[in-house]
Order: structure tokens, then sequence, then C-alpha cells
């Protein structure tokens, strides 16, 4: 076999040393490296193992390769060596993206999507307000075609991408409705992602659902609160259902005005060292509160259920919840990449590490296998929800 070694394959090395390096010079990651790589002899074993694989590709694969591709899929096959979930190395344009996503803003036509059983682009919600709306398109619509390529050529994760775009430039999408297909053509605009919003219920009390927790979620939760507080609300209810988390830093902002004075959330490293993730003041909201969870509220939503028990200031209701206890850093790299990698487990002051274990409600209620998606049902037809108020309001 031939034993020289590509020019795509020096880059390649080049971009695998320059991560060993760094993750070497990292407090974080320096264990996982370890037991990876515990010697120089095993580091050699490494690129040799690599060369040989390349020469091979090479020499076999049909198409022509993508170098930049290639060096990219090196650097996210180390970091899924960790066989850790929530560990990944991001490209410039994802890191982006996770940027984007933090801050509750993006740039594109307000809809969510999932992969339909056709492999086509179902579309789960449509945000008001947004290019997606105001052209009409609803849940349940399926894009089949973007700029006139049919999305099964795409590839899902690619044809997502190119809904995604700058900021005032044109997107033709081609929908399917009831069989029939239509083409529609949007602006594509930032849209603030709406993650925290409030409605007063019957018996004034107030229900505050919070669907994600990013850096808006702050001020949209803290003018949710504020107004059913001037409206008289006499007790509350916060929905973290589906919910999958966010930022640690926003969770504590949420539960600064609920509760009073004290260490409310703690990070548990490697060297078995805490930390103190978040602390209250002594403002504290003395209301009969209830928290609504199930099986899709993960890891930082986790602890805003959690505290606020810990606090007894809420029950929870609903199902057993999903069990993400371990907290992850997102760390640039030069080339405007990124590395997010889970550095602690987390839990909050009062309790055990729920990771892999869940919260378990204080009052179990089961949804009917029937029941229509959290944001298609009505209050009166969710039996979680109805425990809730009906406990709130001093009944069984």
């Amino acid at each position: 076999m031939n034993k020289k070694i590509s020019l795509g394959l020096t880059i390649s090395l080049v971009a695998l040393a320059c991560a060993l390096t760094f993750i070497l010079t990292s407090a974080y990651n320096l264990h996982h490296f370890n037991q990876k790589v515990s010697s120089v002899e095993n580091m050699a074993d490494t690129y040799n193992r690599l060369s040989e694989l390349d020469g091979l590709v090479r020499e076999n694969y049909y198409k022509e390769i993508d170098e930049e591709s290639l060096s990219d899929g090196i650097l996210k096959g180390y970091v899924s060596g960790l066989n850790d979930p929530y560990s990944r190395y991001m490209t410039a344009k994802e890191m982006e993206t996770s940027r984007e996503n933090d801050k509750g803003v993006l740039v594109g036509i307000g809809v969510t999507v999932t992969k339909d059983e056709s492999g086509y682009i179902f579309i789960d919600s449509v945000t008001a307000d947004t290019p997606a709306a105001q052209s009409e398109l609803a849940s349940g619509d399926i894009i089949v075609a973007i700029n006139g390529t049919d999305v099964l050529e795409l590839g899902y994760e690619q044809a997502v991408e190119q809904i995604k775009g700058k900021e005032g430039t044109t997107l033709k999408l081609t929908v399917r409705r009831g069989g029939v297909d239509q083409d529609y053509e949007l602006v594509r605009r930032t849209i603030q992602v709406k993650t925290a919003s409030g409605e007063m219920l019957e018996g004034k009390i107030g229900y505050i659902r919070i669907s994600g927790f990013k850096e808006s979620t702050v001020e949209q939760f803290n003018e949710a609160l504020q107004n059913l507080l001037n409206d008289g609300a006499v007790a509350l209810v916060f929905d973290v259902r589906g919910n999958h988390g966010g930022l640690v830093t926003s969770v504590g902002e949420c539960l600064d005005p609920l509760l009073p004075e004290g260490d409310v959330a703690f990070a548990t490293y490697r060297d078995g060292r805490e930390e103190v993730l978040i602390r209250s003041d002594a403002k504290e909201l003395n209301l009969p509160m209830a928290v609504l969870v199930d099986g899709d509220t993960a890891s930082a939503a986790e602890l805003f259920a959690s505290a606020l028990r810990d606090f007894e200031k809420a029950k929870l209701y609903g199902v057993t919840t999903y069990g993400k206890g371990v907290m992850q850093n997102t760390i640039s790299l030069d080339d405007g990449g990124g590395l997010t990698i889970t550095v602690a487990t987390y839990r909050t002051a009062r309790s055990v590490c729920y990771q892999g274990i869940g919260l378990i409600p204080d009052e179990t209620v089961e949804l009917p296998e029937d029941a229509p998606a959290l944001d298609e049902r009505s209050h009166d037809a969710d039996p979680q929800l109805q425990k809730a108020l009906t406990a709130l309001q001093g009944g069984a």
C-alpha cells in the first residue's frame, strides 16, 4: 500500500492535532483525553490508524472527496468517541446557529419542523406574525421542495438549513396540503422566538407557559408574571412540559423573583468540587404555585421545577421528567467553530442529581393515548392542568 501521506490527510492531521492540543490544554477535557490516549505511543498509534484509513478511503471511494467535510468529520468523530450524547464539535456555521438559538433570535420564516415519515419536511407549528403566518402556511403542511429542488434530493438536514438564510433574502417553497402542491415565495426576516407567555385562567389563576430558557426568555417571563400580578392573580401555574431546557443563567433569573434568599442550584465537577450555579436574593413571591411537567421536560427545565419544589413553593403535576442532570459548556475555537462538552452534573440545593432518573411528580397524571399535542390541546381537555387548578383552588 502507498505509504505517502496526501495533502488532504496532512490537512486532516493538522486539524486533528490542533483539536488534540486544545483538548490537552483544557482542564475540562484532560480526564477524557487521558482515558482515550494515555501515552505518546497510543497517540502515535491513533495517527497511524487514521493514516491507514485515509489511504484506503482515497484509494477506494468512488466520488471526489470534500476535504473540508472530511476534516470536520474527523473532529466530530473525535468528540463522538466520548460516547456522550450532549458533547459535540460544531463547525463555524453550526456555532453561529447555536448562538442565535441561545439568544432566542433567528433569521427565517417562522416555522417549527420535523421529518415526515416520507422524508419531507413536516410543519409542526407556525409562529404568529412571521413570513410563514403571513403566507398562511399551517401546521400539518409538508414542504416538498425548496427553491425548486426536491427535499428528498437535498436530504432533510440540508433542506432545513436552506430554509434559514440572511435577512431580506427570498425563499421559494413548494408546500403540499391535502395532496395538492402549491408554490410560495417568502422573505426571510429576524424573528424573536416567543418562549414565555401568560394568561389569566378562571378563578384568577395565572398560567405561564415556558417552552425554553433562552436569553430572551427572562424578559418575556418577567413581563408575563408582572402582568398577571397586576391583574390580581391569586395563584400561578408554570407549564414546562415539552421544555428541553436551555441556559442555566436564564433559569436562575426566572426563579429569582419567586424564591427566598439562598443557594438554589449547584454544579459538581469531576474532581468533586461544587460551585453555586444559582442564588436567589431576599425578594420572594408568596403565592400558591404548581408546575406542569412531562417526559420531555429536561435539563434546565427540570432545574426550574425541582427548585420550586425544593423551596416548598410548588408541587409538580404530570409524569416523570426526562432526567438530564448534566451541564455543558460551549467553548469557541480559533476558526469560528466550537466545542460543546459536558463538564459537570447539577442538582438543586435540597435534592440529589436527577441524571438518568428524572423528577417524579407529586401528583402523577397520565394523558390519554389520543390526547392532542400540547399546542393543540385546550385547557378544558388538559387533565394535568385541570388537576393542578383543582389543587390550587383548594380541591382534592
